[in-house]
């Protein structure tokens, strides 16, 4: 909470934390350097916050103190390196290169406005979509997201290594109307400075690069996972130093860096070190040195400093080219005790919970790198092959079907998408009927992906996406028109519980379509074990349990049509497509997954031929 609290001189503050000017890491805040020889490090004592007072990831109270002692990093003006600057590889070397006069001319390079436009809400989606409140901005620099963050509601501690930047920052936040509650920190004793554990932590900005030692970035990266929540998430991103060390430099500076008068490049680049040049129109000129962290490197250090999943986009995107990006991001999320997530409910099998095998399997890099290239890149469903061999077209032809069989969409429909994907059928329905579309999906990887297209299709004012499993639908009593599922029950072993949360959130008359794999009314028992270990099931509805499920629920059975014939045709082209992208796949997709995958695909294939699989669309009306 957010307390408004008498003018100062922001240079008589003792800021906070880690620096990217408004974005580049300030990780040492243990000392204040009056000067610095050349070549030697800076040292000091740790101390922290405005007035002293700690930052506290659960209570954040502020207090402010007259008259607080000058920190003596304010009073530094120009850049200090050794003779040889090239040779300057330390850790805490930032903290004598974000001096006044260089932050001063930080938000030119980093243009406010240009930056909003281009970043757009994937941060603040990001973190809103996994529930997040309290934020530690562990490298604020000028305050850019900190900022961003407080006005979209989230409870932010500012936090950077930099004096200089830390100052800016909290006059950058004032001039905005807000007061920013800063720490200063070095994020190798991190936990010192602050108190409690936060939702989210970001460290944005091509900060981390300003670690130098694999020892403090393994240091660092423990501080973050310990003051963060069980379930906590950071976001870490990077300049795209594999680009500039194997291909030279390049940029369109189209997302990070908007200043168009400041011309940002390399002076050197090599193995250890990336120095950076930034001019200004003024004709001054500053340097960086900084680590240049290859992208599969930072994310195997983030996976062994204890992170259970991590998703890297590409200037925001999920889908790019290696070379393409200018900056990475990762989003790595903690572990999270499962019964927390899906709200303490229990499975009716005694085996593992098959929500988190779901989860854990579309969350993976290689299934959202197969399903997004192989399937089509919208939707990873069951496509109607009629007149078409193209995987993306069958895709459509399904929903265009199954929208056919609904009495009725149109604008004034609330649709509810479970087990959404990656939103393709929403976003389709949205365009052609203006339909309000909600997506419940259990993949936050796949989420992501929906959030992105949707921005980029600018239909957000129509679709919303919302992380959670449908055997317990987070939406009110008879809420929606219409709920709409593709090929996600098979992944559930309570589907009559399914069924009862659809029929509970449906309107009087509201209809729920949907189409799923199942097995045959007449399938031999024990046929079907190599069609479930592919996406490790314990069983396949039917067309029978279906319609006796429903209407113990309380369904009418509107149709059921079989489409058992595009069941296997479907997987066929899929394995046909897999086979001939293979090679070009293999840095994306582990051979070993495409392997499995080649051969899990032949038996359904293979089981649909035999007449042991089918699948068709169903619709089911709620009485009224």
């Amino acid at each position: 909470m957010l307390r408004r609290v008498p003018a100062a001189d922001p240079s008589a503050l003792r800021p906070a934390g880690s620096t990217r000017g408004s974005h580049a890491p300030r990780i040492d805040g243990r000392a204040a350097p009056a000067t610095r020889a050349p070549g030697r490090r800076l040292t000091g004592v740790p101390f922290a916050g405005i007035g002293g007072v700690r930052a506290n990831g659960e209570n954040r109270s502020m207090s402010f103190v007259s008259n607080p002692p000058r920190n003596s990093e304010l009073a530094l003006s120009t850049q200090d390196y050794s003779d040889d600057p090239i040779t300057d590889r330390e850790t805490d070397l930032y903290r004598g290169e974000y001096v006044r006069s260089f932050v001063g001319k930080w938000d030119e390079l980093i243009d406010w406005d240009a930056r909003a436009g281009s970043e757009g809400q994937f941060f603040i989606d990001v973190l809103r979509a996994r529930g997040k409140r309290s934020v530690l901005d562990v490298a604020c620099g000028t305050g850019f997201h900190s900022v961003r963050l407080t006005e979209a509601g989230f409870d932010v501690t500012s936090a950077d290594g930099s004096a200089a930047m830390l100052s800016q920052a909290f006059e950058n936040g004032r001039s905005r109307g807000l007061i920013l509650k800063t720490v200063q920190a070095d994020w190798r004793w991190l936990n010192r400075h602050i108190q409690g554990k936060y939702d989210a932590i970001i460290c944005l900005g091509n900060s981390f690069t300003h670690l130098f030692e694999e020892k403090d970035r393994r240091r660092a990266l423990a501080e973050f996972y310990a003051a963060l929540k069980h379930n906590g998430v950071l976001v870490l991103d990077q300049r795209n130093y594999d680009a500039i060390i194997d291909h030279g430099f390049k940029t369109g500076h189209r997302y990070y860096y908007c200043g168009e008068q400041v011309v940002a490049a390399p002076d050197h680049v090599d193995e250890g070190l990336c120095r950076m040049r930034y001019e200004f129109p003024d004709n001054s000129s500053f340097t960086l040195n900084m680590f240049p962290l290859r992208k599969n490197y930072t994310r195997r250090l983030l996976l062994e400093a204890g992170f259970e999943r991590v998703r890297t986009y590409g200037d925001f995107h999920e889908t790019y080219q290696d070379s393409e990006p200018d900056f990475f991001v990762h989003i790595a999320e903690k572990s999270a005790l499962r019964s927390t997530r899906w709200g303490g409910m229990t499975t009716e099998s005694s085996g593992p919970d098959v929500r988190e095998i779901t989860e854990d399997y579309y969350d993976s890099d290689d299934a959202d790198n197969f399903y997004s290239t192989i399937w089509g890149g919208e939707d990873l469903h069951i496509g109607i092959y009629e007149g078409t061999r193209d995987i993306a077209e069958a895709s459509v032809a399904t929903i265009e079907r199954m929208a056919d069989t609904l009495g009725r969409l149109d604008a004034a429909t609330r649709v509810l998408d479970i087990g959404a994907g990656y939103g393709g059928a929403a976003r389709h329905l949205a365009r052609r009927f203006g339909c309000e579309v909600r997506c419940l999906n259990i993949s936050e990887t796949q989420n992501d992906t929906n959030r992105a297209k949707t921005r980029q299709q600018k239909l957000t004012h129509l679709v919303s996406v919302v992380h959670g499993a449908f055997e317990d639908i987070p939406e009110p009593d008879a809420s929606f028109d219409v709920v709409w599922s593709q090929d996600a029950l098979l992944h559930s072993d309570q589907r009559r519980k399914v069924l009862e949360e659809v029929f509970r959130v449906l309107k009087p008359g509201g209809e729920f379509v949907f189409t799923d794999p199942m097995q045959a009314d007449d399938c031999p028992p024990d046929v079907l074990q190599p069609v479930h270990d592919r996406l490790g099931l314990t069983s396949l509805g039917s067309f029978r349990f279906y319609g006796e499920a429903a209407r113990q629920v309380g369904f009418e059975i509107a149709d059921q049509v079989d489409l058992t014939g595009h069941l296997s045709s479907h997987y066929a082209r899929v394995a046909e497509e897999l086979r001939a992208h293979h090679d070009s796949l293999a840095d994306r997709v582990s051979r070993e997954y495409m392997d499995r995958m080649l051969v899990g695909l032949d038996h359904w294939v293979k089981a649909a031929d035999a007449g042991h699989l089918a699948w068709g669309i169903q619709l089911l009306r709620k009485p009224g």
